[in-house]
C-alpha cells in the first residue's frame, strides 16, 4: 500500500509565535506511517511560488497551519481540484475549524489531517477575492480593522475594538437586488456568508450549508447584537425589522459611500461596489466523521 503524504504549509507567524509547529508536527509523524513534509511560509508569499511548492510535492493531502488567512491562501492555490486540503487551527480566530469541528488541540487535529474524510464545499469569488468563510461590509469589517491595528490579540483586545467600532461606526446606504426584488435599505452591516458563524463563535447565518451551492446575504439593519444572540441561543428566526437574510449564487451591492470591506478575517479597505458570485464545488476539506458526506447503503 502507497504510504500517504501530506504537504504541511506553515505560518509561522501563527498562535501568537509561541509554539514550534513543525517541531510538533515532525514528532507526531515519527512513529506513523504518514510521510510529512513541511513548508515554512516565507513573509509575502508569491502564490505563483506556493504553487509550485504543491505542484512539486504530490502529495495526497495539503495541510494549513495557521488560521483562516492561511487556509485561504492554500485553498486559492488548490481551486477546484482533487487534492484535500485538511487544517490545523493556529490563528487567532480559527472560524472554518470551528465550523467544520475540527478539533483545536494540536494533536488531534493532526490525526484528523490524516486520517479524516474529505468533504467538498463551495465558495463565493468576491470582487476576485476567495471567500471560504464570511465577508461583509460595514461594521464587522471596521471592528476586523480596529482589532488589526491593536498590537495585542486575545478576547480583551476584541473587546477594546468592539467597544471603539460601536461607538464609532456610523450605518452605510446599501442597494441591492434578489431575484425581482430590490433592496434599499440603511444598514449596519451586509455579510456575504458561506459559514454559519464567526469565529467568536457568534451564528450571523444560521440556514449556511458549505455544501448546497447558494450563499446567503445577511443583511443588519441595526447594530442587533442581542438580536444575533437570540437566534444563537433560541434558534428562533430573526426579527425581520433588524436583520434580513437571503439566499442566492450571485450578489451585486452598490453604496451611496465607500464603505469598510472584510473577507476571510483579512481588512481589504474601503469599496463602494461589491460583486460576488458562487464557485460550486471549489475545494474539498479534511473533516471528522460528524461533518463528513453521508454515504447511503445498499
Amino acid at each position: 500500500m502507497k504510504t500517504k503524504k501530506l504537504l504541511f504549509i506553515i505560518n509561522p507567524g501563527s498562535g501568537h509565535g509561541t509554539q514550534n509547529f513543525a517541531e510538533t508536527i515532525v514528532s507526531f509523524f515519527n512513529d506513523r506511517e504518514e510521510q510529512a513534509e513541511l513548508y515554512q511560509l516565507p513573509k509575502n508569499c508569491a502564490m505563483k511560488e506556493l504553487k509550485a511548492i504543491i505542484k512539486n510535492a504530490k502529495a495526497d493531502r495539503v495541510v494549513a497551519v495557521g488560521g483562516d488567512g492561511t487556509l485561504k491562501l492554500v485553498a486559492e492555490c488548490l481551486l477546484e481540484s482533487e487534492t484535500p486540503i485538511a487544517i490545523i487551527p493556529a490563528g487567532s480566530a480559527n472560524g472554518m475549524a470551528k465550523e467544520l469541528g475540527i478539533p483545536l488541540e494540536i494533536n488531534e487535529a493532526l490525526d484528523l489531517a490524516a486520517s479524516g474524510q474529505p468533504k467538498q464545499i463551495h465558495a463565493i469569488l468576491i470582487n476576485n477575492q476567495l471567500c471560504i468563510h464570511l465577508a461583509d461590509i460595514g461594521f464587522n469589517a471596521y471592528l476586523v480593522k480596529k482589532f488589526d491595528e491593536l498590537p495585542e490579540r486575545g478576547m480583551i483586545t476584541y473587546a477594546k475594538a468592539l467597544w471603539h467600532a460601536l461607538w464609532n461606526h456610523r450605518k452605510m446606504d446599501v442597494e441591492f437586488s434578489i431575484g425581482p426584488k430590490t433592496i434599499r435599505q440603511k444598514a449596519a452591516m451586509v455579510a456575504i456568508a458561506n459559514a454559519t458563524q464567526y469565529g467568536t463563535g457568534l451564528q450571523i447565518n444560521p440556514d449556511g450549508k458549505l455544501d448546497d451551492e447558494l450563499f446567503e446575504v445577511i443583511l443588519v439593519k441595526e447594530y442587533a447584537v442581542m438580536e444575533i444572540l437570540k437566534i444563537w441561543i433560541s434558534k428562533l428566526p430573526f426579527n425581520p425589522k433588524k436583520i434580513e437574510s437571503f439566499q442566492t449564487t450571485k450578489l451585486h451591492i452598490n453604496t451611496k459611500h465607500r464603505v469598510h470591506f472584510q473577507v476571510d478575517g483579512e481588512y481589504l479597505g474601503k469599496i463602494s461596489a461589491l460583486k460576488a458570485k458562487i464557485i460550486p464545488r471549489a475545494i474539498q476539506i479534511v473533516v471528522p466523521a460528524s461533518h463528513a458526506p453521508k454515504t447511503s447503503s445498499k
